[in-house]
């Protein structure tokens, strides 16, 4: 037995120096990354909130600024957003494509303290997000489509379903490309090549 043991030390040892001599590749980002890579660069986003749970309803507008985090994992999303009735906000999120669970992520944080957590999938020329959280100690879930029109264009529509109930729309608009640069706090400067190419934030909630 004790000869065994050793023997099989030793084994491990072995395959321990050739591992450490020979180091795995470092693992680089699937296909499905590219397909984030519509969202690069600088967006414009208009849309009309309807009355509810999140506000008093009325005009939005936000900017976005998309970048390519290093290492070619994640888009990088900084963005501004003036929702009438509720003010200014700025907010930063990560969208990535999770290879286990073979889905799409989308995580946000935003100055009004929310974090904003979703999947996606991607079907034909559309987006969709979905979440779910609590609100006002009800369960709230959350579906972010996107639909893309052309290279530079998409439209967008938030709905929302409390406790059980029919989905109902909440927010809807579109976003163009080439607008000026977001101005939210912290933009990281985009240093790989922008393909054409999570727009989250308004509640992207998901995306």
């Amino acid at each position: 037995m004790k000869k065994a043991s050793t023997i099989a030390l030793f084994t491990l040892l072995l395959a321990a120096m050739a591992a450490a001599q020979n180091p795995p590749p470092m693992p680089k980002p699937g296909p499905e990354v590219e397909k984030l890579k519509y969202f690069l660069g600088d967006w414009k986003e208009t849309g009309t909130m309807q009355p509810g749970p999140m506000g008093p309803g009325g005009k939005f507008t936000g900017t976005y600024h998309n970048v390519m985090m290093s290492g070619g994992f994640f888009v990088e999303m900084h963005s501004t957003g003036d929702m009438a009735g509720m003010g200014k906000f700025i907010s930063m999120a990560f969208a990535g494509y999770n290879t286990e669970d073979k889905v799409y992520t989308y995580d946000e944080f935003s100055s009004t303290g929310e974090h904003v957590s979703a999947r996606g999938t991607l079907e034909g020329d559309t987006w969709t997000w979905t979440n779910e959280q609590k609100m006002m100690g009800k369960v709230m879930k959350g579906r972010f489509t996107e639909k893309m029109v052309s290279p530079t264009e998409y439209t967008f529509k938030f709905e929302m379903s409390m406790d059980g109930g029919d989905f109902a729309t909440v927010l809807e608009g579109k976003a163009t490309k080439g607008a000026a640069k977001a101005a939210a706090t912290g933009a990281a400067t985009d240093k790989s090549p922008a393909k054409k190419p999570t727009g989250a934030a308004t509640e992207k909630t998901p995306k």
